[in-house]
C-alpha cells in the first residue's frame, strides 16, 4: 500500500498505520520534496510535474498487487498518479480519505484556507504547539503544497478501472460527509463511501487511522473490487 501524505505532511504520518497493516500489507509512505529529509529538495512547479515525479519514483516498485491510500491533498495526488498510469499498471485499489472529488479542487469556488487555518483545523496545531521551529517547518510545507494545488486543473477522462473507495472522519471540520459525492463517477470498478470516527486527518503519528476498513478492502479478491459497489 503506497501512502500519500496530507498537505505539509511527511512519510512519518504513516508509521502507526504501517505497523497496524503489517499482517496484510507492506506500507510504503511517500516523502514529498520540501519536508523532512528532503527539506532542501525543490517542489516541482506544478501539480502535473509533481505527478510525473511521483510516478518516476514509484515506477520500478509497481508490481504484483498494490494500492494507493491518500489523505486530503494526498488523496488527490494518489488518484491523479493512478489515473496517469497505463490502464494495465494501475493500482487494484485507490482509497481517497478526507478529500473532495477532483473537480472541487479547482476553480474560484473551491474553499480557500491559509496555512495556519489548515494546521489548526486538520488537528496538527497541538502537535507543534510551543515548538517554534517545528511549527514553521509544518507551515512551510503546507504553503508549498497549497501553491502546487493552485496549479491543479482536472481534465475530462474515462473512469479508471481501480476500485475507488472514499472515507471521511465523522468529526471532520473541513469536509462534510456529503463532500465525498462525485468520486464514484471516476471509476468503473467497485466503489464505496465510508464514515469512520475521527477528524480530518485519520492516519497520523499518534494513530494508525482506518485500519479495519483498509484491512477489509485489501483482503478482498480482485474480482470483488471490480464488481462491488457500496454506499
Amino acid at each position: 500500500m503506497f501512502c500519500f501524505p496530507h498537505a505539509g505532511g511527511d512519510a512519518t504520518a504513516y508509521t502507526p498505520l504501517a505497523r497496524a497493516l503489517a499482517p496484510v500489507a507492506e506500507v510504503w509512505a511517500l516523502r514529498p520534496p520540501a519536508r523532512g529529509g528532503r527539506l532542501g529538495h525543490p517542489m516541482p512547479a506544478s501539480f502535473d510535474l509533481l505527478v510525473d515525479a511521483v510516478l518516476e519514483a514509484l515506477g520500478p516498485h509497481l508490481t504484483g498487487r498494490f494500492g494507493f491510500y491518500g489523505q486530503s491533498f494526498g488523496a488527490l495526488l494518489g488518484y491523479e498518479a493512478a489515473r496517469a498510469l497505463p490502464a494495465g499498471r494501475r493500482p487494484e485499489l485507490v482509497v481517497a480519505a478526507s478529500a473532495s472529488p477532483p473537480a472541487a479542487w479547482a476553480g474560484a469556488d473551491r474553499p480557500q484556507y491559509t496555512a495556519d487555518e489548515l494546521l489548526r483545523l486538520a488537528g496538527m496545531g497541538q502537535l507543534v504547539e510551543g515548538e517554534v521551529e517545528l511549527k514553521e517547518h509544518a507551515l512551510r510545507g503546507i504553503r508549498t503544497d497549497l501553491d502546487v494545488v493552485d496549479t491543479y486543473r482536472p481534465r475530462p477522462h474515462p473512469p479508471i478501472g481501480s476500485a475507488l473507495h472514499t472515507v471521511v472522519g465523522a468529526e471532520d471540520p473541513l469536509l462534510a460527509v456529503g463532500g465525498l459525492e462525485g468520486w464514484a463517477a471516476h471509476t468503473s470498478g467497485g466503489s464505496g463511501h465510508h464514515v469512520v470516527p475521527g477528524g480530518h486527518l485519520l492516519a497520523t503519528v499518534d494513530g494508525p487511522g482506518p485500519v479495519d476498513l483498509l484491512t477489509s478492502l485489501i483482503a478482498r479478491p480482485r474480482t470483488a473490487h471490480l464488481s462491488r459497489t457500496e454506499h
